[in-house]
């Protein structure tokens, strides 16, 4: 049971990064736009898009999940206060709280890893 939670949770924690590139990929002039409202280039809107695609895949599969989560708790814990640190906005503060929680989240896998359902996982053989 564990090893399904593990994954599910894996997949839940990783899914929200992957519906937020294609968002960003399919609006992509207003996502540069909204970026350059809050004084960051627009042209890193491609590394955001890269990292929102490729390192919440490797979490899922269990592949160099921990290193993936440990980028992806920086990167949220970046955003969080780059983009969402205007609590005077109520959005704005549930979206810092949220990106806090993920890096949170990531953390757990940085320091525990993954269960069995991981690309990474070593293999038990029995000797007869």
């Amino acid at each position: 049971m564990a090893n399904v939670l593990d994954l599910i949770g894996r997949i839940l924690i990783s899914a929200l990064f992957l519906i937020s590139a294609f968002n960003k990929i399919f609006n992509l002039e207003r996502s540069m736009g909204w970026m350059e409202d809050y004084g960051v280039p627009s042209f890193f809107i491609f590394p955001a898009i890269a990292i929102e695609i490729i390192l919440p895949i490797l979490v899922i599969v269990g592949y160099q999940a921990r290193i993936a989560a440990s980028i992806l708790a920086i990167f949220c814990l970046m955003t969080a206060f780059l983009f969402h640190f205007d609590f005077t906005i109520q959005s704005q503060l549930v979206s810092f709280l949220k990106n806090i929680g993920l890096a949170g989240g990531f953390l757990f896998i940085v320091v525990n890893g993954t269960k069995d359902w991981a690309v990474d996982r070593e293999k038990k053989y029995v000797r007869l």
